[in-house]
C-alpha cells in the first residue's frame, strides 16, 4: 500500500515517461499508458529512467553526516528564514535538491494547511527525506530534468545549496507562488576554508544564480549570517556532508581537525533570495537548466 505521505502529493506527480497522471496502483504509482513505478519500503518513489543522472549524488557518508549536523540545530536560524520566505497557507511546497529534507520538515512545521514534496537524487537522502515530516512525499529525481509535476501545480519552490532548473521552476509555479533560493555568500565557513583546504564560494555565483533564473524577477534578498560554535566532530561533519567531501582526504582531513581548537566558532552566512516569476506564457515542460555547477556548501 502506499505511504500516508506520497498520499498527500501524488495529485500532482506525472509520469516521467509521458506525462499522464500517476495514481497508486498497489505498491507502486502507475499511469494510465501502463508505466510504473515502485514505491520503497522506506516511503520514497524513484521516477528516474533512462541516461543516468547529469550531477553527483549524496553518498551514505554524505547524508550521515548531514543528518548528524543539522539535527544538532547549527543551521537552526537558516531552516527559520527559509520558512518564514514561504508564503503562510494551503498548497504545494516543492523542495529542489531535498537531502534530508531539513529544511522542508520546518517550513511545514510553520504550515498546517500545506504539503510538501522532497526531490533529491540520492535515495540514500530520500530515505531521510521520506520520514523528515508526515506531511511530505520523497521522489527521487534529478532536478536537471524536467520535473515530474504538473503545471502550476506549486504555491512555492524552495531550493537551498542544489541545482536551480529555473525554466522548470517557473513552469510549476502557481499564480502568485514564490521561489526561495539559499546560497552561500564568500564569508559561509571562512574560518575553515583556508585551515582545511574547502571549497570557497566563487565571487560570481550571484551573477550565475540571477542568469539561471531568467524568467524570474527578485522580490527580496536577505543575509542571514550567524556564529555557530563547533566540537571537532562537528568540523568534520560539515566538511564532509557538502561539495569539499568530493575534494578532501579523509585521512589528512582527520588530522588537521584534530589540530583545531575546540570548541570553534565559524560564520555561517548565507543569502536567502525570494523569486517571483515575471508576468508572460508559462514555460513548457522540458527548459534548459543552468549547467556545469555542484551544489552549493551546506
Amino acid at each position: 500500500m502506499m505511504g500516508a505521505v506520497l498520499s498527500d502529493v501524488v495529485g500532482v506527480l506525472i509520469c516521467p515517461v509521458c506525462s499522464a497522471g500517476l495514481e497508486p496502483r498497489g505498491g507502486s504509482l502507475g499511469c494510465v499508458n501502463g508505466h510504473r513505478f515502485d514505491i520503497a519500503r522506506q516511503g520514497y518513489v524513484n521516477l528516474l529512467t533512462g541516461a543516468p543522472h547529469t550531477g553527483t549524488a549524496d553518498t551514505p557518508e554524505m547524508v550521515r553526516a548531514r543528518e548528524a549536523f543539522l539535527s544538532a540545530g547549527h543551521f537552526a536560524p537558516l531552516a527559520e528564514a527559509v520558512a518564514d520566505a514561504v508564503p503562510y497557507g494551503p498548497g504545494l511546497v516543492v523542495d529542489a535538491g531535498a537531502g534530508t529534507g531539513y529544511y522542508l520538515a520546518e517550513v511545514l512545521d510553520r504550515r498546517p494547511e500545506a504539503a510538501g514534496l522532497a526531490l533529491d537524487v540520492s535515495k540514500h537522502a530520500l530515505r531521510r527525506a521520506a520520514r523528515a515530516h508526515e506531511r511530505a512525499g520523497a521522489v527521487v529525481w534529478d532536478v536537471w530534468r524536467p520535473l515530474p509535476i504538473r503545471d502550476g501545480a506549486a504555491t512555492a519552490v524552495i531550493n537551498v545549496f542544489a541545482p536551480r532548473n529555473g525554466p522548470e521552476f517557473r513552469r510549476v509555479l502557481g499564480p502568485g507562488g514564490v521561489l526561495v533560493v539559499v546560497t552561500p555568500t564568500p564569508g559561509h565557513l571562512r574560518e575553515l576554508v583556508g585551515r582545511l583546504g574547502l571549497l570557497s564560494v566563487d565571487e560570481r555565483k550571484e551573477a550565475r544564480t540571477a542568469a539561471a533564473l531568467s524568467g524570474f524577477a527578485p522580490r527580496r534578498r536577505r543575509l542571514t549570517e550567524f556564529p555557530v560554535r563547533l566540537a571537532r566532530a562537528d568540523v568534520a561533519a560539515v566538511v564532509l556532508m557538502g561539495p569539499s567531501a568530493w575534494h578532501v582526504d579523509p585521512g589528512r582531513l582527520g588530522e588537521d581537525v584534530a589540530a583545531l581548537p575546540e570548541p570553534l566558532e565559524v560564520t555561517a552566512s548565507f543569502h536567502v533570495s525570494e523569486y517571483v516569476p515575471e508576468s508572460g506564457g508559462v514555460p513548457q515542460t522540458g527548459g534548459v537548466p543552468e549547467s556545469g555547477r555542484v551544489p552549493d556548501s551546506g
